[in-house]
């Protein structure tokens, strides 16, 4: 996420501005350790949607959406990695379970692929 901020008269006026995210190595491993795949979301304010295979009436293997997960405005482990380094994102992994301790462990919700994938 960007925020441009521009003045017109007297007022200012903040625009957000949502930058593509890019799925990391790191996401990409988590997510075939759990069996599911993993594509840039196609909501706007989500970085992943995760899916996994399912069969149609006909048999043929398709794709079912199981959930978008990590908000664009936020930060996640790979990302800090990358950014801030390991120190800095073994800290905010840390606080991220423990501000999730409630919903991350139950098997199939989008908090649980989050915490799997991103975290």
């Amino acid at each position: 996420m960007k925020q441009i901020i521009f003045l017109v008269g007297k007022e200012k006026h903040i625009d957000i501005v949502y930058m593509s995210y890019t799925i990391t190595a790191y996401s990409k491993r988590q997510a075939k350790k759990l069996g599911v795949i993993i594509k840039r979301s196609t909501n706007k304010k989500k970085k992943i949607d995760v899916f996994k295979k399912v069969k149609d009436k006909d048999g043929k293997m398709k794709l079912k959406k199981l959930h978008s997960i990590g908000a664009i405005s936020y930060g996640d482990f790979p990302t800090f990695t990358k950014t801030k380094g390991k120190e800095f994102a073994d800290k905010r992994r840390a606080a991220y379970k423990k501000r999730h301790a409630k919903n991350r462990n139950i098997r199939g919700t989008a908090g649980y692929y989050a915490d799997k994938i991103l975290w």
